[in-house]
């Protein structure tokens, strides 16, 4: 959890989510998540407010500055969502970015299976051309308001999980952080480009008018410096939003 707070960027005074929507988010129970926050409160991370909740100090924000986007804009707006790490902080997922902002995400798996990798995929994720590969397309929501489709593919040899995991319920980097050894998205090639939606784009992401889409293209890198995920996202360009600081 404190690894989520940091990765997330988060600044001080603000609030966590409540002790339930933590609970689901880490599939404990709330005596287990009361007990968590409370430790992070004897460390000085976060404090209590009567009948407000829990917030973030001084003590437990991320500093530096780095590459990132936001998934936001319009009626769907979502805040930041760190593409690639400030500081050495971790990639951030659409759950996480969703459970820092205290929105409710969704999730319509469309597709997933295990299959060969291709040619192109195996050099991008430096793994054997036919070496397992896990592969999801998925529709994601920001509090009931469809934002992008997603294609990720993933080795499956780093989490053999992902084969059995329903992510229309779990989260892909909760599950990549359970593998043995615990798969951390650390930094990450990124780029985005616009373009008109595809006929099945526009049914999937329900645009009726001639709002074009936002294609981002992302390969993580976990902590070892090794390709974990190659992700093509396509939002709407009126629910995502782009911003990045240059640094030497």
């Amino acid at each position: 959890m404190m690894d989520d707070i940091t990765a997330g960027g988060a600044r001080a005074g603000d609030r966590l989510p409540s002790e339930r929507v933590l609970a689901e988010r880490y599939a404990v129970s709330r005596v287990t998540m009361r007990s968590a926050l409370a430790d992070l409160a004897t460390r000085g991370v976060i404090e209590s407010s009567p009948a407000r909740g829990w917030f973030l100090t001084s003590t437990g924000t991320a500093t530096g500055t780095g590459a990132g986007v936001s998934a936001g804009g319009g009626a769907a707006e979502a805040g930041d969502t760190p593409a690639a790490p400030p500081g050495g902080r971790s990639v951030q997922g659409f759950a996480d970015h969703a459970l820092r902002h205290g929105l409710a995400a969704r999730t319509r798996v469309l597709a997933s299976a295990v299959r060969p990798a291709r040619v192109q995929e195996a050099e991008e994720l430096r793994i054997a051309p036919g070496a397992p590969l896990f592969e999801m397309r998925r529709l994601r929501y920001l509090d009931d308001l469809v934002v992008v489709v997603e294609h990720n593919r993933l080795p499956l040899a780093l989490c053999p999980r992902l084969a059995d995991t329903d992510f229309g319920t779990a989260s892909l980097y909760a599950t990549l952080r359970t593998a043995t050894p615990g798969q951390f998205p650390r930094v990450a090639d990124y780029s985005v480009e616009a373009r008109q939606p595809t006929p099945e784009e526009r049914e999937l992401l329900e645009i009726t008018d001639v709002t074009p889409v936002l294609v981002a293209t992302q390969l993580a890198y976990n902590q070892d410096a090794r390709p974990l995920e190659l992700t093509v996202a396509i939002y709407r360009g009126d629910r995502y939003r782009f911003r990045a600081s240059i640094t030497d």
